[in-house]
Parts: C-alpha cells; structure tokens; sequence
C-alpha cells in the first residue's frame, strides 16, 4: 500500500521463530463471501490501521512453509493499493510492528524476494499511471483531486 504523494509504502514486521524481525506486505486468509480485493483491502486495515483502495494487481505468490510439523501450501495475491486515512497501528496480534518506509527503501527493507519483485513491478505501476497523464485509464484510477 502506497502513499504516493509522501512517496511511502506501509510494511509490517513479523518476528520469526528465531526472534528475528522480517518485513513484509500485509496480507491475510479470506474470509468467507469476500473477494481477493476486499480481502486485501480488509487486511490492509486490520494490520496497519490504514484505509485503503485497489488500484491494480500486483500478481500471486504461492509458496510452502511448515506450522506444527505439517507443510502448508498458501497462495497470497498481491494488490497496488492506495492510502486513503487512517492512523498507523500495529494493533493485530500477528503484527510486531507498522511502519511507513520511503518507496527508494522498501526493496532492501523486504525480507523475501518474491515481495521485492512485485515492490519493482508496483513502481513501474505507480510511473504510469501518476506521472503520465497521457497512459490510458489513468483518470479512472487516480486519487480524487487528481489532475486529469
């Protein structure tokens, strides 16, 4: 999720089994009669304290990992999303700390590599469509109060 007139993104940190702390995109588990937008936009929340809207997909991560001694397969989709209010809290459980990083950081802040790779797609998405007003669909994307 970006703020893209302070040129920062939120990251959450997560401390992992070794007491390390990794950051990463918020995401989180649909719930039932949710789409992968509202879900995005509901974690986003939930995690940061931040509201937010969808502006673009980003893509899908899938990966392994294993909790209690079982593998576990999940597949995260991953949204450009926008900031629209709200005051920054790490209030979830799952969440050690909240913190908005300048866009020029977040790759070498990001713990996985995967999520770097999207932070370089979500910039090529953020030139086009804020800093060529000639790209089309902009206008149904920009921020209100945006030039046109």
């Amino acid at each position: 999720m970006v703020d893209a007139e302070r040129e920062q993104a939120v990251l959450i940190g997560r401390l992992d089994r070794h007491g390390r702390l990794l950051w990463s995109l918020p995401k989180g588990h649909i719930e039932d009669g949710e789409t992968v937008e509202q879900t995005a936009v509901r974690e986003v929340k939930e995690e940061t304290g931040i509201s937010a809207r969808v502006l673009r997909p980003l893509g899908t991560i899938d990966y392994w990992f294993v909790a209690e001694k079982r593998r576990i397969h999940k597949t995260v989709h991953h949204f450009l999303l926008e900031a629209l209010g709200g005051e920054l809290s790490d209030e979830d459980v799952e969440v050690t700390e909240v913190a908005w990083v300048p866009l020029a950081e977040l790759e070498a802040k990001l713990a996985y590599s995967d999520e770097r790779k999207l932070v370089r797609k979500a910039s090529q998405i953020l030139t086009e469509l804020f800093a060529r007003p000639d790209v089309p669909g902009r206008d149904e994307h920009a921020p209100e109060g945006a030039p046109e």
